[in-house]
């Protein structure tokens, strides 16, 4: 199962990743906050299968029986040294269980253009009927931000591609500010949450 992220596989990234979420401004006025809140309040106690979770940012505010998947083991390895469930893409199995959420959250917007379907099918086995699916992407300030970001995903795109992998869409909102927002804020969100029905 692949999950073809260009630019963010090996150390180089995920040291970027530790080296964001560790800046000290960060820290001391904890900015991941509202966002924290934001997921608890979309998935809540479920068991979610977060993928593309990076170093586990936001792994670490869902329920304990969640698990983190992602294509760069440096990353994974993070994630573990946090306390927190990861596997590699290769790893992934039915060992893991099945979960009524998933999550992908500022994964889709590094995928080569017209893959996003094709990536976040494979993980629909592990989910059952009735999940929630949440996709987060960065609205246009956060999207120039990233090298790596490779397509923009707007709600009509990020409702399209819940559409093509089975799911039904239930709610959009721009996060934490309103749409306008987002072409000078770096951490405003478009936020899609949908319902996987089953195969």
């Amino acid at each position: 199962m692949a999950l073809d992220t260009g630019g963010t596989e090996g150390r180089t990234y995920t040291d970027r990743l530790v080296r964001l979420e560790g800046a000290r401004w960060k820290r001391v006025l904890d900015v991941q906050a509202p966002y924290r809140r934001n997921l608890r309040g979309l998935l809540g106690g479920r068991r979610v299968l977060d993928v593309g979770c990076g170093i586990g940012r936001n792994l670490v505010s869902l329920s304990a029986e969640s698990v983190g998947v992602d294509h760069n083991a440096t990353s994974v390895e993070a994630c573990r040294r946090r306390g927190l469930r990861a596997v590699t893409v290769d790893e992934l199995d039915d060992s893991v269980g099945t979960f009524d959420g998933m999550l992908a959250a500022h994964l889709l917007e590094h995928l080569e253009p017209g893959t996003e379907a094709e990536v976040l099918r494979p993980y629909t086995r592990f989910l059952e009927p009735g999940a929630r699916i949440v996709l987060i992407c960065p609205q246009q300030r956060g999207f120039r931000s990233d090298a790596t970001h490779t397509v923009f995903f707007d709600d009509a795109r990020l409702a399209a591609t819940l559409r093509a992998v089975g799911a039904q869409v239930e709610a959009q909102r721009s996060f934490p500010f309103p749409r306008w927002a987002g072409r000078a804020f770096t951490y405003n969100e478009f936020v899609t949450v949908g319902r996987w029905e089953g195969a």
